[in-house]
């Protein structure tokens, strides 16, 4: 069929129109032609064309900017970074700003870092100047603050300290069936973020309290260990400067410019920070893409840029509405793609460049399809000469909906980068019991395989694992995991699961993978996963059954459960393989694998957006949102729904405008055995 031919087209698959988005040509006039020699700072202007920087119209307008409020709405690829560093080199060299009355806040320490540097490059500025500059995170900035006031907490950094403490609290108070950490760390995150206080949590049902109360313990241990978390750095700087006056009047004198990078990512408490620290003078200036807000389960949200009029009635606004990273066909579709939402500051980029190659589109039958599209297309270009493995950028949704093409990466051994930690799909702790399931139906004697289902049995790994050793050295059972039933403290209705699993495991082999899985799922372990109560935590629930979805799909290419494991193994080997390989040369040649959140500020060449089909980009929890009481139990608003949408349509945005010269979307037409249609941004954007 049409449909499911793993080749490119010129537009999606379902598109008859000729209608090709494509964005309109900027002016070519800069600072040479606008800024006129006579003017009071044309010597600047002068100075930095030298340099190599010759900025445009709206660039020049955020620059010259200095007293009172200003929003710089920054598209995409349009040089921001640009206009914060030449603007504080116009502070400190045309008006005589003193260095250390800078203050300039971004998301991460290498952009902190980046400005600095960048700032001790320019014209005019002493490298004591750019180092005077405070360029720093708002964590950076929260810690130097509390440690100056004698705050000594280590930081607790290190989310698998949290999640052993998590495990250990929950097994205490017999949850461990009932929650995961890793939700835990992520609901407990966004409270804080929202600036909500112990005693204001919900509290309406039996959940409620028993989430508030393990949210309780991990505040009373961190405060008996001496140890504070990242939200806890900014919680407690915003109330130390709340509370005192004589510190916040310091910071406001000395601080009289503050810069503020990716302002469509800030939370609630930095917000409230910000606006302690500009109170008496105004001069804010914050730089920020509200259609590249993608992270409010961090809590960040875009209101505060479409309502910053509101907080500041004096601002001026500028809009930097020229892309200098991509060409006019890969701007237009992102424009068209983000035009739909309407949440969002009305704007459409124009293009720097002249030369444009168009976005091509796929329809393979599905996502096993799609990689083997993908990895093709890779190797045969970089066998042909034309790029580097380090060109190209496969950008996925979730983790879950790539595993189709890391196994690919892994199993033709592309050297790849994955931006989440490398860490294979048959390695998840969701998956890994499942595995070790088809493990123990073909070697009954599978010891390492029978410690990892023990948790699924109810009782504590370690302690039953012991209690089989030594009960095998006594007496050899043909399948050792009998041994179980005569553990100390095992009921009698309990004896009877560890039975009942026995002959579940018996009746594996005779199965495909796929159809074993299945019944491993039917018969417990969908409902051991599941368990979780809160209908707070609906979300979670919901990409944990994804992942067993998907692994599931992984499974249907073999006949044989053995064949299946031989797979996984051979996966675990070559992508040891590869660690290593990484490990050995920092810098290597290497294909960008990565989660559309993670790619957001970066650029490549070669750009595939994979998995552009409904469920999976629109993903399905958004579909779904309305239902989703993940999103209702922290964000406020009417259309939680539409919410959503509106942020994966944003997704879908950030994705396609990473891409400088060539862009590559897939669009599976079905997913884990189900039908999927081309994404409706894809196929809103060409009507």
């Amino acid at each position: 069929m049409e449909q499911t031919r793993t080749k490119y087209y010129p537009r999606p698959y379902g598109v008859t129109t000729n209608i090709m988005p494509r964005a309109n040509q900027a002016t070519a006039d800069t600072s040479k032609q606008l800024v006129r020699s006579g003017e009071a700072d044309a010597a600047f202007f002068r100075s930095l064309e030298q340099h190599g920087i010759q900025l445009n119209e709206a660039q020049i307008a955020a620059v010259r900017h200095t007293e009172g409020p200003l929003l710089t709405l920054a598209g995409a690829g349009s040089g921001k970074t640009s206009v914060l560093v030449c603007r504080t080199a116009y502070l400190l060299s045309v008006r005589s700003v003193m260095a250390s009355q800078l203050l300039l806040m971004t998301f991460s320490k290498k952009a902190a870092e980046e400005m600095k540097s960048r700032i001790a490059t320019l014209p005019g500025i002493s490298e004591s100047a750019a180092a005077a500059v405070e360029a720093r995170t708002f964590h950076s900035f929260c810690l130097q603050l509390l440690r100056r006031r004698g705050m000594r907490q280590a930081i607790l950094g290190d989310s698998g300290r949290k999640q052993i403490f998590f495990k250990r609290l929950l097994r205490e108070r017999n949850l461990h069936e009932t929650y995961q950490p890793e939700t835990l760390i992520t609901l407990f995150s966004a409270y804080k973020l929202e600036m909500l206080e112990l005693h204001e949590l919900p509290a309406q049902t039996e959940e409620d309290k028993q989430l508030k109360i393990l949210f309780e313990c991990y505040e009373q241990w961190k405060s008996e260990q001496q140890l504070i978390d990242y939200d806890d750095m900014l919680l407690a700087a915003y109330r130390l400067l709340t509370t005192d006056q004589n510190l916040l009047e310091m910071l406001q004198r000395r601080f009289r410019y503050v810069m503020i990078d990716e302002f469509q990512d800030t939370n609630k408490v930095q917000y409230e920070l910000i606006k302690l620290l500009v109170k008496q003078h105004g001069n804010l200036m914050v730089v920020g893409d509200d259609d590249q807000t993608i992270y409010s389960f961090n809590g960040a949200r875009n209101d505060y840029i479409l309502n910053f009029e509101q907080q500041y009635p004096t601002s001026k606004n500028v809009v930097l509405d020229i892309n200098y990273r991509s060409g006019a066909a890969i701007v237009g579709l992102g424009n068209v793609i983000i035009s739909s939402n309407k949440q969002r500051r009305p704007k459409s980029l124009k293009v720097a460049k002249t030369q444009s190659h168009s976005p091509t589109f796929a329809r393979p039958g599905n996502t096993d399809d799609e990689a083997q599209l993908i990895v093709n297309k890779i190797t045969e270009t970089q066998s042909q000469g034309k790029r580097s493995y380090q060109d190209f950028a496969i950008l996925f949704r979730t983790a879950s909906s790539s595993r189709a093409i890391f196994d690919q990466l892994v199993i033709r051994q592309i050297p790849f980068i994955d931006y989440g930690g490398g860490e294979s799909f048959y390695e998840q702790w969701v998956v890994k019991p499942i595995i070790a399931h088809l493990r123990l139906a073909i070697d009954r004697r599978h010891f390492d395989a029978m410690q990892n289902i023990l948790a699924t049995l109810y009782v504590k790994p370690e302690q039953a694992m012991a209690f089989i050793w030594n009960e095998e050295k006594q007496q050899a059972k043909k399948w050792p995991l009998i041994h179980l039933v005569r553990f100390p403290g095992i009921k009698e209705f309990h004896q009877e699961k560890i039975k009942e699993r026995l002959r579940l495991i018996r009746s594996l082999p005779k199965l495909k993978p796929e159809q074993a899985i299945r019944l491993l799922r039917d018969g417990f372990y969908d409902n051991y996963i599941q368990a979780d109560k809160s209908q707070t935590l609906t979300e979670h629930k919901d990409a944990l059954k994804e992942t067993l979805d998907e692994l599931e799909t992984a499974s249907k290419r073999f006949a044989t459960i053995a064949d299946f494991l031989a797979f996984v193994d051979e996966i675990a080997v070559k992508l040891q393989e590869m660690r290593q390989l990484k490990l050995a040369s920092r810098g290597a040649d290497a294909v960008h694998f990565m989660t559309i959140h993670k790619s957001k500020g970066l650029e490549f060449p070669v750009v595939f957006v994979s998995g552009a089909s409904d469920g999976i980009l629109p993903h399905s929890s958004a579909l779904s949102a309305s239902k989703n009481s993940d999103r209702s139990a922290i964000q406020t608003g009417d259309d939680v729904a539409e919410a959503a949408l509106e942020e994966e349509r944003r997704l879908a945005y950030v994705a396609v405008t990473r891409a400088k010269e060539e862009l590559y979307i897939s669009s599976p037409g079905y997913y884990r055995g189900k039908p999927a249609a081309v994404s409706s941004f894809l196929l809103n954007a060409f009507k």
